[in-house]
């Protein structure tokens, strides 16, 4: 299963652009700053992530604020076919004051 789910908040955002059929898409880059345990030791993770969202979540992305800590859910994918490198597809938001 290819499920991630993500308490981050937008911190750069693009023009929506249209998929040749119409369908609105919207380019992020997400900041998330969380301490976690591991091997019983806590650590402190921070990342940024480039993140799209299409059709209906596209326009709840677009109405979340900047800086305000969303919960993002979705899945991972390739940025392109032949690319190493990958991208957060939201599916849904939750704390936008938006749902």
């Amino acid at each position: 299963m290819n499920r991630l789910q993500l308490k981050a908040s937008v911190v750069e955002r693009e023009p929506v652009r249209y998929t040749p059929a119409g369908v609105p898409i919207a380019s992020c880059t997400l900041h998330h700053r969380t301490e976690v345990v591991e091997a019983g030791v806590a650590r402190l993770v921070e990342l940024t992530m480039d993140a799209v969202a299409a059709g209906e979540a596209c326009g709840k992305l677009e109405s979340c604020e900047m800086g305000v800590e969303t919960l993002f859910t979705g899945f991972l994918a390739k940025k392109h076919r032949n690319a190493r490198t990958l991208v957060f597809h939201i599916t849904e938001m939750q704390g936008t004051g938006k749902d």
